[in-house]
């Protein structure tokens, strides 16, 4: 059966920016102007499509991201509408892992904002080309150019406006196209359509030059384009420069920077113009590696519809209605409802019932989905983010999905005996969907202990809790995740003997451990020598430390950051087994975090406070009374902005605190930034105050 969209007219793209940007109105534009809605929602009226959770209506955020498709000219756009807040930062990272491009949205006012730059580096990892929409450009303060300056100072990267704006603040009209060299006008009505207009005498020489600034940077950047501007420079046409701009966008060289008002309905044609035009199709991509399962070699399956089916798990959603959906992106072959594939990550066999395309929360049924697609599937019941679904014939693995570890942790008790049976259905359904949750029993306490990546984030968890599940509960003060490593490198011995009738439990190990980097993790290294521990033992032995890795010697933490190099050891014939060694392992582990003079870590945030300067000395003083440290600070039309790293533990209860000293006239973001290592006085409150509640 022959495909609706061919490859080349497919984008696949992440809408993506720091919080209040404008991503949800801009992306309610979108479908409006595409024909996939006819009412455009309103982010403060609740009214939105994309944010369909009463969460986030509530709240006036996008917490899920939420996928949608829709149809510009000949091609077809799946967008992935994503969180801004750093909470919710599982949201974007899985999203720019499946899709081929990034639209992403600043603010004129406030230019790239902290977020910004963790979004950015999130697509940076994943070589996501994108594009830059520097919306509001209708509100007070609003400077084209300075956030242009902004993205080459914060994001290291080099813009290439393709826009200029037409007007400024509240008398912006709309964008002149340096392309095309046409100006366009739009009215505040979404109904009425752009009216091209001259572009005004008094900026044609600074059109004109922006235009060659243009030509001139894109030069620099593409060999192809340089050669026409050195051979003739008034030859280069329209094509070639719409060709050179889409070389440098699909190879990530340049950024290119478009501008508008989306609240307004200004620019929005002109965006989705730039994201067929500019940004990747699947074809574009670099192909895609993957590992054979059976040879363990890496391999390279193309985008192609006749190719052995490889697609990728990045999202579980219980849906109330339809049960539990499993997003896919599928990067090559095939797939049919009904058909049974392999989950390669797990070797397990799942049968792929309904097919759906996803509108926010709306679904539409469909028989098959190719190359290309975002679809969600019912029926995968052993599938989860990150995995891999392929074809049985040729079991491919693709890389995984990496996200970052919760920083803070709540006790949560059911409040009454009904809610105890399905608090721990609910909380399975939600660390499912979500891998930056996580759920743990407390053996000591007999507490539920639930992490996440904020205060936010498990104050949403616990709403959805009672307005999705129905289950009321009891939630205790928020608790820091510390962690712990080891400073010195020790030599150790890890022996597990255990005698009994018949066979006995012999496994015996010498393990070296070493301090890493910060933020390195772990690092395992067999240096076994004339195999005086056989080759089937040594995974055990790495199990076993890790599993040693999971309570510190300081106060029960997780230990991080350290090498450890197995060298020596001894086996038993008969007595030796895999679970001796992984004993021993473990053993070794807790025997080189207590001598391996071990210290505490604490997450640090990285902070960004908005606020007028008249109160800049009173929040510089709260800033360090709370160990914080100023690393900058920008002063710009009457605001400041001050960038701090916090830790994580003075930042509770926060938004109260900046209220009260500056009359309610700051804002302010958190992220985390790194582990560091606590005070030497203040570790030793924080482990007794840990056994005193133990």
């Amino acid at each position: 059966m022959p495909r609706s969209f061919p490859l080349e007219l497919i984008r696949n793209i992440a809408i993506i920016a720091h919080i209040d940007a404008g991503k949800t109105t801009t992306t309610e534009r979108i479908l409006f102007y595409t024909g996939r809605t006819h009412k455009i929602g309103n982010v403060d009226e609740g009214t939105t499509v994309m944010d369909f959770m009463q969460q986030e209506r509530e709240r006036g955020i996008t917490i899920k991201a939420a996928a949608t498709t829709t149809q510009w000219g000949e091609h077809r756009i799946n967008i992935i509408d994503t969180p801004g807040h750093v909470d919710f930062t599982a949201e974007v990272e899985r999203s720019l892992r499946v899709l081929d491009g990034g639209v992403v949205v600043l603010d004129a006012v406030q230019g790239v904002e902290a977020q910004s730059e963790t979004v950015w580096r999130q697509a940076d990892k994943y070589r996501v080309p994108r594009i830059c929409f520097i919306n509001k450009m209708d509100r007070t303060g609003a400077n084209f150019h300075r956030t242009i300056e902004m993205i080459k100072d914060r994001l290291h990267a080099i813009p290439i406006a393709i826009q200029l704006p037409l007007g400024a603040e509240e008398n912006y009209q709309g964008v002149i196209d340096l392309v095309e060299m046409k100006a366009w006008r739009f009215s505040n009505s979404a109904e009425e359509s752009a009216e091209e207009v001259k572009i005004p005498d008094e900026m044609l020489e600074t059109v004109k030059q922006a235009r060659y600034d243009m030509i001139e940077r894109l030069g620099e950047s593409d060999d192809r384009m340089m050669e026409s501007y050195l051979s003739n420079q008034d030859k280069i046409t329209i094509t070639d420069i719409k060709s050179a701009l889409r070389r440098v966008t699909v190879a990530n060289k340049c950024v290119l920077v478009l501008c508008g008002s989306s609240l307004k309905n200004k620019g929005i044609q002109n965006l989705l113009d730039a994201v067929v035009d500019y940004l990747p199709s699947p074809l574009d991509m670099p192909a895609l590696q993957a590992i054979n399962v059976k040879t363990e070699e890496k391999v390279i399956s193309p985008p192609e519809d006749g190719a052995p089916l490889v697609a990728l798990a990045f999202k579980v959603v219980t849906d109330p209605y339809m049960g539990r959906l499993v997003y896919l992106r599928l990067y090559s072959g095939r797939v049919d409802s009904g058909a049974t594939v392999l989950n390669s990550t797990r070797d397990k066999r799942e049968r792929i019932g309904r097919i759906v395309l996803m509108h926010a929360n709306h679904r539409e049924e469909i028989n098959e989905a190719d190359t290309g697609s975002i679809v969600a599937i019912l029926g995968l019941k052993e599938t989860f983010t990150g995995d891999t679904i392929c074809s049985s014939e040729k079991p491919l693995v693709l890389e995984s999905i990496r996200f970052p570890e919760p920083v803070i942790a709540v006790a949560v008790e059911p409040r009454t005996r009904a809610d105890q049976d399905k608090l721990g259905e609910a909380l399975r359904k939600m660390s499912d969907e979500d891998p930056t949750f996580k759920v743990d029993y407390n053996d000591e306490t007999g507490q539920m202990i639930i992490s996440g990546m904020g205060e936010l984030h498990l104050d949403v968890i616990v709403s959805r809790m009672l307005t999705e599940f129905g289950v009321t509960a009891k939630v205790g003060n928020p608790q820091v995740a510390y962690k712990e490593t080891i400073t010195e490198q020790v030599e150790v011995e890890g022996r597990f003997v255990r005698q009994s009738g018949g066979h006995g439990q012999y496994g015996h190990v010498w393990v070296k451990f070493e301090p890493l980097d910060k933020s390195q993790g772990f690092e395992f290294v067999e240096a076994i020598k004339g195999g005086t521990i056989p080759r089937k033992f040594i995974g055990p032995v790495e199990k076993g430390i890790k599993d040693g890795m999971q309570s510190g010697s300081l106060g029960g933490f997780p230990i991080v950051d350290i090498k450890a190099t197995l060298f020596d050891g001894s086996y038993h014939d008969v007595d030796s087994s895999d679970l001796a060694f992984q004993m021993a392992g473990s053993l070794a582990m807790k025997e080189g975090a207590r001598r391996g003079k071990p210290v505490l870590l604490e997450p640090i945030m990285k902070m960004e406070i908005m606020a007028p300067e008249q109160f800049m000395g009173d929040l510089i003083g709260d800033i360090n009374s709370r160990r914080g440290h100023i690393e900058n600070i920008d002063t710009r039309s009457g605001m400041t902005t001050i960038h701090a790293k916090v830790p994580l533990a003075q930042t509770f209860g926060y938004s109260t605190v900046i209220r009260s000293l500056t009359q309610g006239r700051a804002n302010y973001s958190l992220e985390f930034s790194h582990y560091q290592q606590v005070p030497r006085d203040l570790a030793e409150e924080i482990v007794n105050k840990g056994r005193g509640n133990a």
